[in-house]
């Protein structure tokens, strides 16, 4: 039995859960998520908690019982407390700004970069050159923040680009001058 996903997971005050079948919807103060879980893991309500299980021993199965129960987890926190990805962007000249349902970055590039703003994802600046990035998807905030730091991750030589609060860049040395 995995050890992950025999584990019941714990309802927050204001969080509810309804299942019906293999539809799985999370709601709570931050948003609703839906998730269709895969046909050999059932997933029910006990007790006021969600328990996963599995209907068969094979390793496809097994290995998504983790997976669905992380999954789970992972919604039910989200529309609880939500998730936070905190970018900075460092270098003379570059800044972000937030238009409408695009994020606009002048990153030393010939032109702006306009990236979509996901649904149910809320993208704040704060001295245009902090990005926060807040919304109940893990997923979505973990990937839009992946995506933004992409475009221009941090170069080991001056240190420019987007980098995530308290990422550690190792700086290297430049060529020297042969005397």
């Amino acid at each position: 039995m995995s050890r992950i996903g025999r584990q019941l997971i714990e309802l927050p005050a204001k969080v509810k859960v309804t299942v019906a079948g293999q539809k799985v919807s999370v709601e709570g103060p931050k948003g609703k998520l839906d998730y269709d879980a895969p046909a050999p893991i059932k997933v029910a309500m006990k007790d006021g908690k969600v328990a996963v299980t599995r209907t068969d021993e094979t390793r496809q199965t097994r290995a998504l019982h983790g997976l669905v129960r992380s999954l789970v987890n992972n919604m039910v926190r989200g529309v609880a407390e939500g998730y936070v990805k905190q970018l900075e962007i460092q270098g003379v000249g570059f800044r972000a700004a937030v238009q409408g349902d695009k994020l606009n970055l002048v990153i030393g590039y010939s032109h702006q970069i306009n990236a979509a703003i996901p649904k149910n994802v809320k993208v704040t600046v704060a001295d245009n050159t902090k990005v926060t990035i807040e919304g109940p998807d893990k997923q979505v905030v973990g990937q839009f923040a992946a995506s933004v730091r992409g475009y221009y991750p941090p170069e080991p030589y001056k240190g420019k680009g987007i980098r995530y609060v308290g990422e550690q860049v190792r700086r290297k040395e430049g060529k020297t001058v042969q005397q």
